[in-house]
């Protein structure tokens, strides 16, 4: 799943992860399959496969042609293909579904289901094997294409006929599993004016019970007041004495919510009082992070918007009602606008913005230690592993660092082409996507 484990902390405790690797010559790329032409959602790795969203540039099945959304499936040991789901794109066009993104979230997979959005927001229940097994898998038996390479559907549920989603752009969301409950964002947002919110009473997060795809409850405190689109995944967490579903939402606020019953328990604007959208005020796009009671994330807007001002927080998640100023641990201003999501670890908070910066600051306190500039523009998210931090970036270049209060940076890896989305390890192995192609870098033999 995106981050790893529910409270989206980008970090993983696995070792031995190589920190050296050239796509040219091939050294330690165990393997290397193509996608599409463009790749955002991280990679998951779970049930012996590797699944991926893209678009379909990649061609691999010729019934299905043009501009869709994808999901692949590959084989965990060697990258072959095994099957993939193709969805249309929506009918309204690029105001709810924008040309060749694809698909853009991270599934999460459950034994052998595989929960995601696509880019049609529906979220779907899908088998792992696909239909490789021979078996259609139900209740949803209406599948239109049954061959080996295509997908099993379990259940769905149309975000836009169940509960009146308007998306803008694209549905991203990246779901999350607590107990019997299945958690995603909506997306819904604006129109293509920018002007209008056409589905005001639209939820900004839906929770469905996973085995039925039943919606069990949804959360709408954002109504009319949405800024754009609203693009950030929830994360579960304890938080003192409640598990808590912590959603940054359309109008610039991160809100603490009950997971169990979807009960608000506070609310933190992430803007200055006295800031403007969207030149000085902010969406959220980027995932809460909750570590050890506080919830870290920082704020941004649309890469289309290109660069200006950002703010991050530390934020106690233990506070209840309007936590403006009482919740606010730190504040950290000197970051730009940013869409990723950070890594805590050791006492140290590693976040980057779409600037082009990677940012080392203080947990508890928010003191920079050290900052570097990458060059390019960043989508992606700092990964730590191993007693490293990784970082990818529009030039298709990963900066690999040294985990720690001073900078050192380890090595410099060109992956051919831009690298939108976050590093993820697996059994030993580290996974990374630039936009067409999908590798397994390891120096294990």
């Amino acid at each position: 799943m995106w981050g790893g484990t529910p409270d989206r902390n980008m970090v993983s405790d696995a070792k031995g992860i190589v920190s050296t690797w050239d796509v040219n010559t091939k050294k330690n790329i165990k393997w290397v399959a193509e996608v599409g032409s463009q790749n955002y959602g991280n990679p998951t790795v779970a049930d012996g496969k590797v699944f991926v969203g893209t678009n379909n540039e990649g061609n691999r099945d010729p019934r299905q042609k043009g501009d869709k959304g994808v999901l692949m499936a590959f084989n965990e040991a060697d990258g072959k293909f095994l099957w993939e789901q193709i969805n249309d794109k929506l009918s309204q066009g690029r105001a709810n579904d924008w040309p060749y993104q694809g698909v853009a979230s991270s599934p999460i997979v459950e034994g052998k289901k595989l929960y995601y959005v696509t880019n049609r927001s529906v979220v779907m229940c899908l088998d792992t094997e696909g239909f490789r097994d021979g078996v259609n898998n139900g209740p949803y038996k209406d599948e239109k294409f049954t061959s080996e390479t295509d997908a099993d559907i379990i259940w769905q549920f149309d975000m836009i006929e169940e509960v009146g989603n308007y998306p803008h752009n694209l549905s991203n969301s990246s779901p999350l599993i607590w107990n019997n409950l299945l958690i995603v964002s909506t997306g819904n947002g604006q129109d293509e004016t920018h002007n209008h919110i056409p589905s005001p009473r639209a939820p900004s997060v839906i929770a469905l019970d996973k085995n039925t795809g039943k919606l069990v409850y949804e959360i709408n405190d954002v109504g009319e007041r949405i800024l754009h689109g609203q693009w950030s995944t929830p994360a579960v967490g304890k938080i003192g004495d409640t598990v808590q579903l912590v959603s940054g939402q359309g109008d610039g606020w991160v809100r603490g919510y009950d997971v169990a019953t979807g009960k608000k328990l506070w609310s933190f604007d992430m803007n200055p009082k006295d800031s403007t959208w969207n030149k000085t005020r902010n969406e959220v796009i980027a995932t809460p992070v909750i570590v050890d009671n506080v919830v870290y994330l920082a704020n941004g807007q649309d890469p289309e918007h290109g660069e200006g001002v950002g703010h991050m927080y530390a934020i106690d998640g233990t506070k209840r009602g309007d936590i403006t100023e009482t919740g606010r641990i730190w504040h950290y201003d000197k970051i730009r606008r940013s869409i990723s999501t950070a890594a805590v670890h050791n006492g140290l908070v590693y976040e980057a913005d779409f600037s082009g910066f990677l940012h080392c600051l203080d947990a508890k306190t928010g003191k920079p230690y050290w900052t570097y500039d990458m060059l390019s523009a960043v989508w992606a998210s700092p990964f730590v592993v191993d007693g490293k931090v990784y970082l990818g970036d529009e030039d298709g270049d990963v900066r690999i660092f040294a985990e720690g209060k001073e900078m050192k940076k380890l090595a410099e890896i060109n992956m051919g082409s831009s690298v939108y989305s976050s590093a993820v390890v697996a059994h030993g192995v580290l996974f990374l996507t630039n936009r067409n192609q999908l590798f397994a870098i390891t120096d294990k033999k």
